[in-house]
């Protein structure tokens, strides 16, 4: 069956913006993770409600994804370690290496994370009205019924749409100009860590069963889950926001269209590049961005 016209087009834009910041050469090769235990006070810090930019619609869309990763951290390591036995010792030592060091790294980004929860409830938020339903579905619904296979194609998949949003925060540095110091410090050590482990899950998968179609399964399932928790997210908090009103919902909602430059914004080019039969996350030349950024706060840590 052929595409329209029109779908070829937006094919093609879409695999052009794919692949436009990997123009830049890559400075350095793909790094093994390095686990840096942070401690970050976030209790001595001065935190607002609203802390992206002084908007509820920034900071919403920043929250969601804040009480996303840690359970979803959790699930990661689950879905990688249920094969790790089938790596062998000796072949793949290398490989199990890498993986107990994203083990390492998660562990600490789940960590780091939760400790904004009570934060978020000391400011009014009631953020058990998305946990509940979201640890139901990702534990209780989605973990024990899908196939082991496609739980690691899923996170292979959702590894690349973090180290995507990592490389764009990382670039853009839009989170110097509008968070408070302690949550940029926090959001970029973590992209950075994204881009250091982003081919650890992908390069479990290919060990246990490289099919394509198993690969673009897990693609499309990641996208649905990401994509549909991150938006309930978004929801639930706006939603408890007694003072927004429609005009400041959508004009702060058109000026994130405007800008362009949220994370989310990098999702449609990487799920088209995430598609080339010959995809590897180590082609994606952004480790450079994350050491220039290890490097500028003393945590390069080798």
């Amino acid at each position: 069956m052929k595409l329209p016209v029109q779908a070829h087009e937006l094919f093609d834009r879409l695999r052009a913006r794919a692949t436009a910041s990997r123009s830049r050469p890559a400075a350095t090769p793909t790094r093994d993770p390095i686990v840096r235990r942070m401690k970050f006070d976030f209790q001595g810090a001065a935190i607002p409600r609203h802390w992206a930019g002084g908007s509820p619609v920034w900071t919403a869309i920043a929250n969601s994804l804040n009480l996303v990763f840690p359970d979803g951290e959790r699930f990661f390591v689950r879905s990688v370690n249920y094969f790790l036995d089938e790596l062998d010792p000796i072949a793949d030592a290398e490989l199990r290496d890498r993986v107990k060091r994203f083990y390492g790294q998660e562990g600490q980004h789940a960590h780091e994370h939760e400790q904004l929860f009570e934060i978020m409830r000391g400011h009014g938020y009631d953020i058990d009205a998305f946990l509940r339903p979201y640890r139901r579905i990702a534990y209780e619904l989605l973990a024990p019924n899908l196939p082991p296979k496609l739980r690691l194609s899923i996170t292979a998949a959702l590894e690349h749409f973090t180290a995507s949003f990592a490389e764009q925060a990382l670039e853009s540095r839009m989170l110097d100009q509008f968070a408070p110091p302690i949550m940029a410090q926090l959001l970029l050590w973590h992209a950075a860590e994204e881009i250091e482990h982003k081919d650890v899950a992908y390069d479990v998968l290919q060990r246990v069963d490289d099919a394509y179609a198993l690969r673009v399964a897990g693609l499309v399932a990641a996208t649905l889950a990401l994509a549909g928790f991150w938006v309930h997210g978004i929801v639930v908090l706006l939603r408890q926001e007694p003072e927004l009103r429609l005009g400041e919902l959508v004009r702060d909602y058109a000026g994130v269209r405007a800008k362009g430059q949220g994370v989310g914004a990098t999702m449609p080019g990487a799920f088209m590049a995430y598609l080339a039969p010959d995809f590897h996350p180590s082609k994606v030349p952004n480790d450079a961005l994350a050491l220039e950024y290890l490097e500028s706060i003393g945590r390069r840590d080798f």
